[in-house]
């Protein structure tokens, strides 16, 4: 790496589908191309271009380094979280990752996006991972823009708390509002407190001319057209793939800023072992095997599954146990050709139908079990069902 190298550290991708134009092909050719030693991949709340991003990297002679832009809740005003952006140190650190994005998914959707809650954070759940501060959308670089310098400096030493020397304040200059004074006040804070700083230009495209075509992806996703007014402005032309030379130059009165680039990419190690498949020896409560395991399971989930059709579809209470009871599944040519399954005890002639292929479930009367090559037992439970048989019933609507 010599000095005019820059690696750029936070960059979204055509994974950002909200925000991003750069394709990853392009995106390594370009790097490969300036002779850029490394550069990540550090996309919205996900890690779905990993296999792509990282495959495509070594394929150019480029050192993947995968991370990710995560929204941190926030609690005061939650219409508008917070950004951090972590990077991979190592292979702990991107377990780690995957962990806090899989918790985002699962536990922390606001508004129907993924938020992280700051509890979650921890030295521990932290480990092997760096963090660079989100420029002015992090929590330290809105506080320092509004003033609060008390502030800043608390929600500063709570990070570094966490991430010690791997956390950075990130400092960006793409033209757009009040980013200049950011910068600024964050070499003072970083002066101050012996913090280290590190240069990005939060790229969302690959070339200068891309940005009418980046503006058109945002504007689909707001609903809002181009030429409205009163859309608003989130992003500069500034924001491409600039050249280490054009980096190195926007920012040659903090060199520091871009060395420190140069500095997380050699700490970011990681190797990552693709076209193999690992299965865990998943363990089992005493007595159970894995098989048995699996149905306690499954019928666990299927319960609760139930549960929330029975109330969304308003099915009434003292018919629920009939269905919920003994459940069966039905088996033969019919459930394998159609792809679904039907399963239900079927009391009053109704029958629960789960569709596989499309997931979902819907209450049927069956009107005539022998006209519609249905074959019950006894105790009136499904055994059988010809192919489409589901077609020919006719939808339960009371």
């Amino acid at each position: 790496m010599t000095v005019s190298s820059f690696v750029h550290l936070h960059v979204h991708t055509e994974y950002s589908l909200v925000d991003s134009t750069v394709r990853i092909r392009a995106l390594m050719a370009k790097a490969a191309g300036d002779g850029m030693p490394a550069i990540a991949m550090t996309d919205r709340n996900n890690l779905f271009g990993l296999v792509k991003f990282y495959r495509r990297a070594i394929a150019a002679g480029v050192k993947p380094i995968i991370g990710a832009d995560l929204r941190i809740a926030n609690e005061d005003d939650p219409g508008r979280p917070f950004t951090l952006i972590v990077l991979c140190q190592d292979n702990r650190g991107y377990r780690n990752l995957c962990r806090i994005i899989s918790r985002a998914y699962l536990e922390g959707r606001v508004r129907g996006e993924p938020m992280v809650r700051r509890e979650w954070l921890s030295r521990e759940s932290c480990d092997g991972l760096i963090a660079l501060s989100g420029g002015l959308h992090g929590d330290v670089g809105h506080s320092l823009l509004v003033g609060h310098l008390d502030e800043a400096r608390q929600r500063l030493a709570a990070w570094r708390d966490i991430f010690g020397d791997r956390y950075y304040l990130e400092l960006v200059r793409t033209g757009r509002s009040d980013e200049e004074d950011g910068v600024q006040a964050s070499l003072l804070l970083a002066s101050n407190e012996a913090v280290p700083v590190v240069a990005s230009n939060d790229v969302r495209f690959i070339a200068h001319e891309d940005f009418h075509a980046h503006e058109a992806r945002v504007c689909i996703h707001e609903s809002r057209g181009l030429a409205d007014p009163d859309r608003p402005r989130h992003y500069s032309n500034q924001q491409y793939l600039r050249t280490s030379a054009e980096m190195v130059e926007l920012f040659s009165d903090v060199p520091e800023a871009v060395e420190n680039a140069l500095e997380i990419a050699r700490r970011c190690n990681l190797d990552l072992k693709l076209g193999e498949s690992v299965l865990p020896a998943f363990p089992v409560p005493d007595g159970q095997t894995e098989e048995q395991f699996l149905e306690a399971e499954a019928r666990r989930g299927l319960d609760a599954a139930l549960e929330e059709i029975f109330a969304t579809r308003d099915i009434p209470k003292n018919e629920r146990g009939a269905f919920m009871a003994g459940a069966s599944f039905a088996e033969g040519p019919a459930a394998d050709a159609t792809g679904d399954v039907y399963f239900s005890d079927c009391p009053n002639n109704r029958i629960l139908v789960h569709r596989a292929r499309t997931g979902e479930t819907e209450v049927w009367r069956e009107p005539s079990d022998r006209a519609n090559g249905m074959n019950f037992d006894a105790q009136g439970r499904l055994r059988l069902l010809v192919k489409h048989a589901g077609a020919r019933l006719g939808r339960f609507a009371g």
